[in-house]
C-alpha cells in the first residue's frame, strides 16, 4: 500500500489572533475573546485566549470572572466579545489558500482542516515539508495569521503532530519515525482520550503511549468495549485508515462589509444591505443550495455585536425573498438603534440541496 501524506492544519488561538490582525496593538497584551451571556456583567465564558493570557492560566471554557481574577495584575488585559462573522470571513480566505494546495480538502471547523497531498508531493515527505512551509507563508503574507501543521501518513498522527510545537509549528512524522514520535508522549495526547480514561490508565500505572502498548486488545476491549478498545489499540501504534474526505464548510453563507463610514442612516444601510444580499445570493446559486433562515449582523462603533434572524416558511433560492426578509430585519433592528454601525453583514443558513439537483458526491 502506498504511503499517504496527510496535513492537519490548525490555527493558533484563532479568534484572538483574528482580533490581533485588525488591532495590531493587542499583540503584546493578554487578549481574551468572550462569549458573554444575556445576563449582563461578566457572566459567560472564554472562547479563546492568546498565549500571553494563557501564561496566567486563562484558557477556553473558563468563566470570564475567573479569567479577570487571574489577570488582575495585568492592567492592560483586553476582553472582547466574539465576532463570529468576522472570524468566518477570515477563515474562508485561509481555507481557499489550503484548498488550492490540496488533492483532497476536508473542512473540520473555522480554524482546522485536513489535506491529502499525496499526489502533488509524489509521496515524498521532503516535498511535503516544503509545501507545508509554502502554505504557512501564504497564510502569513495574506492574512497575517500563524498556523501549525502536522504532516504524517494519516489523520490521527497529523492531528497529534500539529499540536506538538504550537504556536506556529511544523512537525513531520514520516512512516519510519511514527514509533519514536508517539512512544514518549502522554496517553492523553491521543485524540478522544479524555480525563476519565487517562485517570483509569494512571491507576493501572500507565503514563505514556509506550506503556499503553503493553496492554493487549482483549484487556482493552474488556475495559472500554470493542469499538473504543480497538481504536486505542490501533491509535497507540499509529494506525488510522480513515481517508481525508472532501468536505466544505456549508453550515451557512455570509458576507460582511466594513462601511465607508460609521452610520445609523437607514437609507445608507439599506443600500449596503441590498448589495450584500446580491453577493450572498450569488454564493447560494453557485453552490446549488436553498436556504430557510436569513440573518443580519451589525458590528457597532464600540465593536459590540447585534444580530437578528428569521426562519422562512419553506426553503427557497429566491433573491426577492432574501432581500425582503433582510429589509424587514433591518427595519426591526433600527427601531431603537442609538449607536452608529461600523460593519454590516447578511447570512443565510439552514441550507439544503436543490431537490433533483443532487450530484452523487453529496451522498459521501
Amino acid at each position: 500500500m502506498e504511503t499517504r501524506i496527510v496535513f492537519h492544519i490548525d490555527f493558533d488561538y484563532f479568534y484572538a489572533q483574528c482580533e490581533e490582525t485588525r488591532s495590531p496593538q493587542l499583540k503584546s497584551k493578554p487578549v481574551c475573546v468572550c462569549v458573554f451571556s444575556d445576563r449582563g456583567g461578566d457572566s459567560g465564558a472564554i472562547a479563546t485566549a492568546n498565549y500571553t493570557a494563557r501564561k496566567y492560566g486563562v484558557k477556553s471554557g473558563i468563566p470570564i470572572s475567573f479569567a479577570k481574577k487571574r489577570l488582575e495584575e495585568r492592567k492592560d488585559a483586553v476582553f472582547l466579545p466574539v465576532d463570529f462573522e468576522f472570524y468566518s470571513e477570515v477563515s474562508e480566505k485561509a481555507m481557499e489558500i489550503m484548498k488550492e494546495n490540496a488533492d483532497i480538502f476536508e473542512y473540520v471547523g473555522r480554524d482546522e482542516a485536513y489535506l491529502d497531498v499525496t499526489e502533488r508531493v509524489e509521496g515524498n515527505f521532503e516535498k511535503a515539508n516544503h509545501l507545508a512551509q509554502q502554505i504557512k507563508n501564504a497564510i502569513r503574507d495574506k492574512l497575517k495569521l500563524s498556523c501549525s501543521i502536522g504532516i504524517s501518513p494519516n489523520k490521527l498522527i497529523s492531528k497529534i503532530a500539529s499540536d506538538f510545537q504550537k504556536p506556529d509549528g511544523l512537525t513531520t512524522v514520516s512512516q519510519e519515525r511514527v514509533e519514536e514520535f508517539l512512544e514518549p508522549l502522554k496517553i492523553r495526547t491521543i485524540p478522544g482520550i479524555g480525563k476519565k480514561t487517562e485517570k483509569k490508565f494512571l491507576e493501572m500505572n500507565l503514563e505514556t503511549i509506550q506503556d499503553l502498548k503493553k496492554i493487549d486488545i482483549f484487556t482493552l476491549n474488556k475495559e472500554f468495549g470493542r469499538k473504543t478498545g480497538a481504536y486505542i489499540y490501533n491509535a497507540v501504534r499509529g494506525k488510522d485508515d480513515e481517508p481525508v474526505k472532501e468536505r466544505e464548510a456549508s453550515i451557512q453563507y455570509s458576507k460582511i462589509t466594513t462601511l465607508k463610514k460609521d452610520s445609523k442612516d437607514y437609507q445608507f444601510l439599506f443600500e449596503n444591505m441590498m448589495e450584500l444580499c446580491t453577493e450572498v445570493h450569488d454564493v447560494v446559486k453557485k453552490n446549488n443550495r436553498m436556504f430557510k433562515s436569513v440573518g443580519i449582523h451589525f458590528v457597532q462603533s464600540d465593536l459590540s455585536n447585534k444580530s437578528k434572524s428569521k426562519m422562512l416558511r419553506n426553503p427557497t433560492t429566491s433573491i426577492e425573498e432574501l432581500q425582503k426578509t433582510a429589509e424587514f430585519l433591518l427595519k426591526e433592528a433600527m427601531e431603537n438603534q442609538k449607536m452608529t454601525i461600523r460593519r454590516l453583514g447578511v447570512k443565510v443558513s439552514e441550507l439544503s440541496d436543490i431537490e433533483g439537483q443532487r450530484d452523487i458526491t453529496s451522498y459521501f
